[in-house]
């Protein structure tokens, strides 16, 4: 791959070293502790990495408004406590929450391998990031892996027409022998806020079913839905029913806030979500799996593919190699945006 960025009129491909180094000038500026930087700053440049806009270079805006408005410590020091033989909980003293999940991953790990399953609770984080990026480095310690977290109360459930859930993601990994890992990691909305936030950005309508007005009628209004009206979950009462799920298990099972509670906590600072996380691990290897069970998953894979599927994950691994070749993109847009920041 070029040293040097290939830029146009529109964007410019940067190298994971270049979009690093803009992360940290943002944070620094910002106040952010080099840790805290650093955690934050490797998630965003994973995300731009696989393409995914929304989580990515995009979220230092986010990021830097929410540490203006006194909604997140930027130089936080997590804490771990042990709570039990498999959980460990991690408390993120109000700052992001990948610094949290690192100090947390190695006793997590020990405690999967030792019992076959824990988890692990972090506590009084803010999120911006994709949990993909958490789970991938469970699937390399050749772990199973679920995360999940509320969000601010963005998602009126089935049937109703305010908000009162979070967009509330869901994320599961799979451990591959000698290929990526299966992974998929959605938001129980029909869509991530961030790709409605991005529609705004553009100016670009958003499709019917994303969300709806302040009088719960359907709405392609990206700034309707976002100020002043509702996004919709998935598959309607499915999608709400994971969604109160999340809000259950990572909310008041784990001493945090749910969704609704955390819209009330930023007190309308505009802020990032401030919550909780919860991840569970398990190790194949303790569940009575041997080499031969794991590998008949690789038939399911298979036949998948033969139909025509693709497997979750496959187009961000499909970018990621593009990103390896010639850098990730970012629009000027974006970079005039993230260079003001500097000077803010």
């Amino acid at each position: 791959m070029q040293d040097t960025n290939a830029a146009s009129s529109e964007g410019t491909y940067l190298t994971r070293e270049a979009m690093m180094s803009l992360c940290r000038s943002v944070l620094a500026q910002h106040g952010f502790s080099a840790a805290q930087a650093e955690a934050l700053g490797a998630t965003l440049v994973a995300a731009q990495w696989d393409a995914c806009q929304s989580h990515g270079l995009y979220r230092l805006l986010g990021i830097a408004a929410t540490v203006r408005a006194g909604a997140a410590v930027a130089d936080a020091q997590p804490r771990v406590e042990d709570l039990a033989p498999a959980v460990v909980r991690v408390d993120a003293d109000g700052g992001f929450s990948p610094a949290a999940f690192n100090l947390g991953l190695p006793p997590l790990i020990d405690k999967a391998r030792q019992g076959g399953i824990a988890v692990m609770a972090i506590q009084r984080c803010v999120h911006a990031t994709a949990l993909w990026v958490e789970l991938e480095q469970l699937t390399e310690a050749g772990l199973v892996a679920i995360a999940c977290n509320p969000t601010q109360a963005y998602m009126a459930p089935h049937g109703g027409k305010r908000p009162l859930f979070g967009t509330n993601p869901l994320a599961f990994g799979w451990p591959r022998q000698g290929q990526p890992p299966l992974i998929f990691d959605f938001a129980t909305s029909a869509i991530a806020r961030g790709d409605i936030e991005l529609h705004r950005r553009s100016g670009d309508a958003i499709p019917e079913g994303w969300g709806v007005d302040r009088h719960g009628q359907p709405c392609t209004d990206p700034a309707e839905v976002l100020d002043h009206g509702a996004m919709l979950p998935f598959g309607g009462h499915k999608g709400s029913a994971l969604a109160l799920m999340v809000e259950l298990i990572a909310g008041p099972m784990i001493g945090d806030l749910m969704s609704l509670e955390s819209t009330d906590h930023d007190d309308g600072r505009g802020g990032l979500p401030f919550h909780g996380e919860l991840i569970i691990a398990i190790d194949p290897a303790r569940t009575g799996a041997g080499a031969a069970d794991m590998g008949r998953a690789e038939q399911l894979f298979e036949q998948m593919l033969g139909q025509g599927a693709r497997l979750p994950a496959q187009r961000r691994y499909q970018e990621r190699a593009r990103s390896a070749q010639r850098g990730a993109w970012v629009s000027q847009a974006l970079l005039d945006d993230i260079h003001a920041l500097m000077n803010s």
